[in-house]
């Protein structure tokens, strides 16, 4: 997707502070962190969303995956961290490249969901 951020990103078009990068992911710093640890890790290849996930993405996703926890430790989310994977517009995901957000760092992360 020519038009898509997160592409521009894995292209070098646009910078990031990258944290991690091999032929299947992506990491970077989130630009508004809500945590002392918050980046995100993402497919090299475009895909939309967990909703458009197919069997060839299977290595990327499972990358994803072993490498979030690893990442986690490195960047000082030690003692813990979340992952949040926003699927489409009810789930408010803002940018339509999947994206895997890992936050942690302290004691200031929220409940998971407000009850309602």
């Amino acid at each position: 997707m020519e038009d898509c951020i997160f592409c521009k990103i894995v292209r070098g078009e646009v910078p990031s502070r990258k944290i991690y990068e091999d032929e299947f992911v992506f990491a970077f710093h989130d630009i508004h962190p809500v945590a002392p640890v918050h980046f995100m890790l993402i497919p090299k290849e475009h895909v939309t969303s967990m909703a458009h996930l197919q069997d060839k993405h299977e290595a990327a996703m499972g990358r994803i995956m072993v490498r979030a926890h690893q990442l986690a430790e490195q960047e000082g989310a030690t003692d813990g961290f979340r992952t949040i994977v926003n699927t489409g517009r009810v789930a408010r995901q803002d940018v339509m490249h999947l994206h895997v957000h890992v936050i942690g760092g302290k004691d200031v992360l929220p409940p998971m969901l407000v009850r309602v």
